[in-house]
């Protein structure tokens, strides 16, 4: 009796430390789909910047690339378009989920996966904050150093 109940307990615990808010639900709902990084911009420092996104390609390389997110099972992908020899174009695996952030911005994380959904990097993966969010717009932001200095990095998409 005292096993069984433990087992209830614990199998209670697991259940609902690995439920999703409504608000992650809804968020996820509505990030599923296809959408297109139409702008990379950068707040909170003059001048302008190389930068190198993801750890994957410069930043401008990024603008007009498609992202697609399938709720069902976490996975998408991004494809940077092969517009010049600077660029490296070409599709990138992923998964992803929302993250809540009670006292802030919710998080879309990402980290790359190979053709068999196993992670590519182990743990490595990135963070960035859900500044807004509707049925046709997501404004994504991470925030970063540069020498010294915080930059953020702004990310606006439109669903196609």
């Amino acid at each position: 009796m005292i096993k069984n109940s433990i087992l209830m307990l614990t199998l209670s615990l697991v259940v609902t430390s690995c439920s999703l808010s409504k608000n992650v639900r809804e968020e996820r709902k509505i990030i599923n789909g296809n959408w297109i990084l139409e702008n990379v911009g950068y707040e909170s420092n003059g001048g302008s910047f190389k930068s190198m996104l993801f750890n994957d390609a410069n930043g401008f390389c990024f603008e007009g690339s498609t992202w697609y997110f399938l709720e069902n099972n976490s996975t998408g992908s991004y494809t940077i378009p092969t517009t010049n020899s600077v660029c490296s174009g070409g599709a990138r695996n992923i998964r992803w989920s929302v993250l809540e952030n009670e006292n802030g911005n919710d998080k879309l994380q990402f980290k790359y996966i190979d053709e068999k959904k196993k992670d590519i990097y182990g743990r490595t993966g990135y963070r960035l904050d859900i500044v807004s969010l509707s049925a046709s717009q997501m404004t994504l932001k991470s925030d970063v150093n540069v020498d010294g200095s915080p930059v953020s990095v702004v990310y606006k998409f439109s669903k196609q």
